[in-house]
C-alpha cells in the first residue's frame, strides 16, 4: 500500500522531481532507488514566514508497489435526440453543466444563448477594447461560457461540498483542462485556454443530441396557470418545454425586468461594489513573499485581504496575479471593470476588485423600482462613471467611450485628483477623476479608510503606484430569483428553476456549475414521479 505523507518543502524541491524524490526517500528512510513514484495529491504555498514553503500532500509508491495512472474519463453520455426536452436559458457554467447532467440523466437539453459562440465573441471583445463599441448581446458577460470564459477562469470556491467540486474539476479535465487543477489549492485554467474547453463541452452536447442556439435572446416566457410552457425569442419563435432552467448570469438586466413586468416574484439582493486596483506584480511579490526577487520557482503572488470599516466588510475580490483589467459593460452609456489572467499569469501587473458590502437600506433612493432597486443603484454608478470619464449624451463619438475614471490610491485616500495617470493594463484608457464623484459619500469614505487599513496590514500596498479604476460593480447579482429549498422550483411558477449567479445561488464558475447540476437532478427527479 502506498504511504500518504504531508510535506512542507522549499519551492525549489517542490518544482524539481529529482529533489522531491530525494526528500521523500529521506522522509520514509529508504534509498532513493526504492522510490518508484511520488504522486502529488494537493499543493499550496505557505508564505506566512520569510522562508516560503510549499505544502504537499503526496502518495509514495515504493519499487515493489504497483502504480497505475488512472486517466480522467468522461461519463458515458448517451444520445438523447428523442428524449424529453428541457430548456436552459444561458450557456455559462451553470447552463452548460446543467446540460451535461441532463444528458447523463437521459434528458435532452435545449440551450438558449443570447450571445455568440466563444470564437465569435472575440471580435466583439476587440470592438469594446479598441473601438469602445459595446455589443449588448456579446461581450465579456454574455456569450458562450458566460462571464468566466474571458474574465479569468478561476476555479476556487468556498463550497464545503468537496465531492461536488471534485466532480466539476474532473469533468473540466476530461474536456481538456490541465490535471493540475485537481491538485492546486487555488486552481486556475486561464482565459487563453478556457474557450477551447467550453467549445468542446458544447460539441459534446450537440453530439449527444442536445441543441445549442446562439444569438437567441429570450424576450418572453410562455406561462399558463402558473406553469412554464416555454419561451419566445427575439425572432418571434416559440420554443416549448414545461421545464426551464434560468441560468442567465448576474448581468441579464432585461430578464430581471421581464420577470418584474410579468409579476413573477423576485427580490432585491445585497451585493458588493467598489473599484479595481492595479499594482505592479513585482510590488505584490515583494509584499507577499518578503523578498526582493520572486525567483523562478514561485508563481506570481496573489493576495486576499478583508477589513471591517464602519460596520461593513471591505475586501479583495477576484484577485488576478499577472493579469489585466477588462471593460465589462453590457450596454452603451456605462462602464464596468473586471480582471483576468492568462494561464501563465505572466503579465507585469496584478489587479483585484476592492469592494464594500452593500445593504438593502442603501438602495432606498431607488425604492420606487421595488425588487430592481439594487440593480438601478448599480446602474446609476456605472452611468455616472461613464459620464465622468468622458461620455456624453450629445456626442455620438463620446457615446462609444469605454474609458474609466481612475485615480492613484494615496490620492484617493486624500481626496486629491491625480495629476497624472500612467498607462495601465486597461486597454480602452483612463481619465483622471476624483473617485468621490463616482460613489455615494458613505461608500467613498469607507474605501478611503479601508485602503489606509489595508496599508497597515500589507506594508507597501498603499501607494501611488497603485491605480484605482471605477467601478467594480458586477460582483454578484443585485436580484435574487427565489426557489424552493428542496425542489429548487420557483415558488410561484411550476417548472421554472432559477439557477446560478443570476438567480443569486452561486458565486463563480465552480459553484455555478454545481448549481446547474443540482437543478438538472431535481428536474429528473420531478419527471420520474
Amino acid at each position: 500500500m502506498p504511504q500518504e505523507l504531508q510535506l512542507q518543502v522549499s519551492p525549489e524541491i517542490a518544482a524539481n522531481a529529482s529533489l522531491l524524490y530525494e526528500y521523500v526517500a529521506k522522509t520514509v528512510r529508504v534509498s532513493t532507488k526504492l522510490v518508484h513514484k511520488v504522486v502529488i495529491l494537493k499543493r499550496s504555498i505557505d508564505a506566512r514566514q520569510k522562508a516560503i514553503k510549499v505544502n504537499l500532500k503526496v502518495s509514495v509508491y515504493l519499487i515493489d508497489e504497483k502504480y497505475t495512472e488512472q486517466p480522467i474519463e468522461l461519463p458515458n453520455y448517451e444520445n438523447v435526440s428523442n428524449k424529453q426536452e428541457v430548456i436552459i436559458v444561458g450557456a455559462g457554467p451553470a447552463g452548460l453543466f446543467a446540460a451535461l447532467q441532463l444528458i447523463e440523466l437521459g434528458l435532452k437539453p435545449i440551450v438558449i444563448e443570447r450571445g455568440k459562440d466563444v470564437r465569435g465573441r472575440r471580435r466583439d471583445l476587440k470592438a469594446i477594447n479598441v473601438d469602445h463599441i459595446v455589443n449588448e448581446d456579446s461581450n465579456y458577460c454574455f456569450g458562450e461560457g458566460g462571464a468566466g470564459t474571458y474574465s479569468d477562469g478561476k476555479l476556487y470556491t468556498r463550497s464545503k461540498k468537496r465531492g461536488d467540486v471534485d466532480r466539476i474539476l474532473q469533468l473540466l479535465v476530461g474536456f481538456g483542462a490541465t490535471p493540475d487543477i485537481l491538485v492546486e489549492a487555488h486552481p486556475h485554467i486561464g482565459t487563453n485556454k478556457l474557450p477551447q474547453i467550453i467549445q468542446d463541452i458544447r460539441e459534446k452536447i450537440i453530439e449527444c443530441g442536445g441543441k445549442v442556439l446562439f444569438e437567441t435572446r429570450v424576450i418572453d416566457f410562455v406561462i399558463k396557470s402558473n406553469e412554464m410552457q416555454g419561451i419566445i425569442t427575439q425572432n418571434g419563435e416559440t420554443i416549448s418545454a414545461n421545464k426551464l432552467i434560468l441560468a442567465t448570469g448576474h448581468s441579464a438586466r432585461d430578464i430581471f425586468e421581464l420577470l418584474d413586468k410579468k409579476k413573477i416574484l423576485i427580490e432585491a439582493k445585497p451585493f458588493a461594489l467598489g473599484v479595481r486596483a492595479e499594482h505592479p506584480q513585482e510590488l505584490i511579490d515583494r509584499i507577499q513573499y518578503s523578498c526582493d526577487f520572486r525567483g523562478e520557482h514561485l508563481p506570481p503572488a496573489p493576495y486576499s485581504i478583508v477589513k471591517q470599516v464602519n460596520g461593513r466588510g471591505m475586501y479583495s475580490f477576484c484577485m488576478c496575479p499577472g493579469g489585466v483589467i477588462a471593460p465589462c459593460a453590457t450596454s452603451p452609456g456605462e462602464v464596468v471593470t473586471n480582471g483576468w489572467s492568462p494561464s501563465k499569469r505572466d503579465q507585469a501587473t496584478a489587479n483585484s476588485g476592492i469592494v464594500v458590502e452593500l445593504k438593502l437600506e442603501d438602495f432606498k433612493p431607488f425604492a420606487k423600482f421595488g425588487a430592481l432597486a439594487g440593480m438601478e443603484f448599480q446602474k446609476s454608478i456605472e452611468q455616472k462613471a461613464w459620464h465622468l470619464a468622458g461620455g456624453s449624451s450629445v456626442s455620438e463619438l463620446a457615446k462609444q467611450t469605454q474609458r474609466v475614471p481612475a485615480q492613484r490610491m494615496i490620492d484617493f485616500t486624500q481626496g486629491k485628483v491625480s495629476a497624472s495617470i500612467p498607462k495601465t493594463s486597461y486597454v480602452p484608457g483612463t481619465t483622471s477623476v476624483e473617485m468621490g464623484q463616482v460613489f455615494p459619500g458613505f461608500l467613498s469614505q469607507i474605501m478611503r479608510e479601508g485602503f489606509n487599513e489595508f496599508g497597515k496590514s500589507m506594508r507597501g500596498y498603499l501607494t501611488n503606484e497603485a491605480i484605482l479604476h471605477a467601478p467594480e460593480s458586477r460582483t454578484s447579482s443585485p436580484v435574487r430569483i427565489p426557489r424552493d429549498n428542496f425542489t429548487l422550483e420557483h415558488p410561484q411558477i411550476k417548472g421554472l428553476y432559477p439557477c446560478g449567479e443570476g438567480a443569486g445561488f452561486a458565486g463563480g464558475i465552480i459553484s455555478a456549475a454545481i448549481d446547474g447540476e443540482k437543478c438538472a437532478l431535481k428536474i429528473a427527479e420531478s419527471l420520474a414521479k
